[in-house]
Order: structure tokens, then sequence, then C-alpha cells
């Protein structure tokens, strides 16, 4: 299975998020925010399979923490959360290097359809 670090600076959302993912069998590693998640992508030798960040979080936000991933990391998948309409826009610049961006609301299952279909692409060598 997979290790997916989760990045998202509302306590029940990592939570929700976390318990969806490890229910597919996978590994999780949270953070409250884009500066703890750099620092847990870098300094984890195991490495990690998927990104998921939300966009909007203080300190770092999560399209400056997929910039830096996806250059120190070019083999991680990304996947970006945001239930605000701007940020989804902001993220739309970066098909290059973000799989998909996942609209919040969302149910336990579209989140756990969103990282297969991820997990998936990067299995096929498709961002």
């Amino acid at each position: 299975m997979a290790r997916i670090l989760i990045a998202d600076d509302e306590d029940s959302m990592r939570l929700l998020v976390a318990r969806a993912v490890a229910m597919d069998g996978h590994e999780t590693v949270t953070a409250a925010d884009g500066a703890e998640a750099l620092d847990i992508l870098t300094g984890d030798a195991r490495g990690f399979d998927l990104l998921l960040t939300d966009i909007k979080m203080p300190i770092m936000d999560g399209i400056a923490l997929a910039l830096a991933a996806a250059r120190d990391f070019p083999n991680l998948v990304i996947l970006l959360m945001t239930g605000f309409a701007d940020q989804r826009e902001r993220a739309s610049g970066l098909n290059a290097i973000v799989h998909d961006v996942v609209t919040k609301p969302f149910s336990v299952a579209d989140i756990r359809a969103a990282v297969a279909g991820a997990l998936t692409a990067r299995q096929t060598g498709k961002r």
C-alpha cells in the first residue's frame, strides 16, 4: 500500500481524510500546514507516494508546498484540496505538477476515489 502525507490546517479535516485513506490500507502521516509537511517530506527517508494537501493554509499554503515538493520530489504525485473557487482557479495553472484538485466538501467515497485515481496515475507514469 501507499504512504500518503496529508496536510490541512483544520484538525477535523485532517482526521477525516487520514481515516478515509487508511480504510484502503494506506499508511498516513499528517501535517498541520505546508511548512510542517515540507519538513516531513525532506526528513523522512522512506519517502511518500502521494501528497494530499489543502490549498489555503497558514505559514505555507498548498500551492507553495506543491511547487517545492514537485521540484524536490519529482516522482511524488500531488493532489490538492480546496473549498474556495478562487483557490481552485489559482491551482489551474499547475496541471504539469498536480494530478487533480478535489473540491470540498467531499464525501469519504470521493476522497478515497481521488486517492485511488492519483495512485493509479502514479503507477502508469501519468500525473
